[in-house]
């Protein structure tokens, strides 16, 4: 019988409620540009850093309604899955795959959505970028662990690659992170605005 993975299982609930909890707060300050337009948002904070500006444009609002919208049902689903897995469960090989799968989905969003932020409103939404530290980690976490315990279809050595990652899902998150934050230093100039 396998472990329970309890880390893992622990670390969804808590980016599952970090991520909801950003997608609500958005989505409340979506609601103050609805309906008092000339009033201050909590998170415009300077020209550079701003919510503003992201909610009120086209990406704000891809699919024909507010991004965080998706976030407050998509990230239930993290937290769904961490507390069945506390629980016990064990899910079959497809279900992680799925998970897997949409958790992929979530990071190319997120991606998207930091190349929207950086190069073409050249803003940085705080509750974005919450929402952007959660979904990195988690793509890291689902995609290493299902790869290491073979719910994708992969050799032994991709297995055993994916199973020494693991351990590194925090070293390999603040990489990713680094990345973002140089990206945004070059294109922005973070620094040299504070």
């Amino acid at each position: 019988m396998n472990k329970r993975p309890v880390a893992l299982a622990v670390f969804l609930i808590v980016a599952g409620v970090v991520g909801w909890f950003a997608a609500f707060s958005l989505t409340l300050e979506k609601f103050t540009t609805l309906t008092h337009p000339t009033e201050a948002l909590g998170c415009d904070f300077s020209v550079l850093v701003q919510c503003r500006a992201n909610l009120e444009s086209w990406q704000g609002s891809l699919f024909g309604f507010p991004n965080p919208i998706i976030g407050l049902a998509a990230w239930i689903a993290p937290i769904v899955v961490g507390v069945a897995l506390l629980s016990g469960a064990r899910f079959a090989r497809w279900f992680w795959v799925l998970f897997d799968l949409g958790v992929a989905a979530a990071l190319a969003f997120v991606i998207w959505l930091i190349a929207q932020s950086i190069f073409v409103l050249g803003t940085l939404c705080p509750w974005c970028m919450v929402t952007w530290s959660a979904t990195i980690p988690l793509f890291w976490a689902v995609t290493l662990y299902s790869l290491k315990t073979g719910a994708w279809p992969v050799g032994a050595r991709v297995r055993s690659v994916a199973s020494s990652l693991y351990g590194w899902v925090p070293a390999i998150t603040i990489g990713s992170y680094l990345v973002v934050a140089v990206i945004a230093q070059l294109r922005l100039d973070v620094i040299g605005s504070l």
